[in-house]
């Protein structure tokens, strides 16, 4: 792991539900001319959520195989009009898309088509924490519990 995200000897000054209390107290610290380059915050019990976006089906595959092929071939046809007389500019175009379109519907069609029909959905995934813990360099733990104690509203947990 990086330096940068590691203490020499971390430990513990508190547990939050929410990333933004972890952050608040964080920031109080600072607010407070505590040395925070010393501070971690790390998120734990990671669980992976995949949301649900839609249903996929062979028109909507090739939609969408047919529209990143489109934009493929115009950033082509342009990097080719680049290198070409004026006089080609809108043929290289046209011809950038319609290569990106043939190649776009083909590679779509053979993607879905590999599935099988085991995964007729679409979808996007996350990792998020549950938890936050706020970690300190061992040595100045005890100046940053200090500090925290006065913190209005502090919801740490320092025992979980």
């Amino acid at each position: 792991m990086s330096e940068v995200f590691s203490l020499e000897y971390p430990q513990s000054l508190g547990l939050f539900e929410q990333y933004a209390d972890a952050q608040k107290a964080v920031d109080f610290l600072s607010d407070n001319k505590f040395a925070v380059e010393n501070v971690l915050i790390v998120g734990t019990e990671l669980r992976q959520v995949e949301r649900v976006t839609g249903r996929l089906t062979w028109s909507r595959v090739l939609m969408a195989g047919a529209g990143s092929g489109v934009w493929l071939g115009v950033f082509i046809g342009l990097l080719v009009s680049l290198f070409s007389d004026g006089s080609s500019f809108l043929s290289a175009i046209l011809g950038g898309i319609m290569l990106g379109l043939v190649f776009g519907l083909t590679s779509a069609a053979f993607g879905y088509a590999a599935t099988r029909g085991q995964r007729d959905f679409s979808s996007v995934k996350t990792v998020v924490a549950t938890k936050y813990e706020v970690l300190v360099e061992h040595k100045l733990r005890s100046q940053a519990q200090e500090l925290l104690a006065t913190m209005p509203g502090n919801t740490a947990n320092p025992f979980a």
